[in-house]
């Protein structure tokens, strides 16, 4: 991180912002993290075994082969503020980092599936319970079933302040929007 903080192309007037990037097992937060940062991105990827099988439900993602297992990190200066982006893992059993890993964001970005919308609720939880604010990107596979934002928000219970928005976790310019949405949504809120 040291080496971060002294990048040139970060100069004093930037307000460092840590964002978290949430989201159920398999639904591609290593994935945006990767599309979005301007580093070499740190991750803790390892591969599935036949033991993770047993605990972590791999249906509508039987084709993935790793699995974060601590955390993953990026970073993308913006004008004016440099993103400090954290992916946190899936699995309910890594729950125990989440108090530690939203300590100090000034927001995240879930990612939902609607392939397995249900999956998004336990994460939704912890960031309400969190107090912490947040938007809604569904991320967007090749075999998801479309339909309107508003049936996504009334299937998620969002309020309608949230910002919901589609993305393709895989495409720099759409994980770009997709966390702008968020860092607007942060601004109005403390604006307000």
């Amino acid at each position: 991180m040291a080496s971060a903080l002294s990048d040139s192309r970060i100069s004093t007037d930037h307000i460092p912002v840590k964002l978290v990037i949430a989201g159920p097992f398999g639904v591609g937060k290593t994935t945006i993290v990767d599309a979005l940062s301007e580093i070499k991105p740190l991750n803790t990827e390892e591969v599935l075994t036949q033991a993770g099988t047993l605990v972590d439900d791999l249906t509508g993602v039987n084709r993935k082969t790793t699995t974060t297992t601590a955390i993953d990190f990026g970073r993308l200066t913006l004008p004016g503020v440099v993103l400090y982006l954290f992916g946190a893992p899936g699995q309910t059993r890594f729950q125990v980092l989440w108090k530690e890993l939203v300590r100090g964001a000034l927001g995240v970005l879930v990612l939902a599936d609607t392939r397995r919308i249900d999956d998004s609720f336990a994460v939704l939880d912890l960031v309400e319970n969190a107090g912490i604010r947040y938007a809604v990107a569904v991320n967007h596979f090749p075999d998801s079933p479309d339909y309107p934002l508003e049936t996504v928000r009334e299937a998620l219970d969002l309020d309608p302040s949230t910002p919901l928005v589609v993305c393709d976790a895989r495409d720099p310019a759409s994980a770009r929007a997709s966390l702008i949405a968020l860092v607007e949504h942060i601004r109005e809120l403390v604006l307000s």
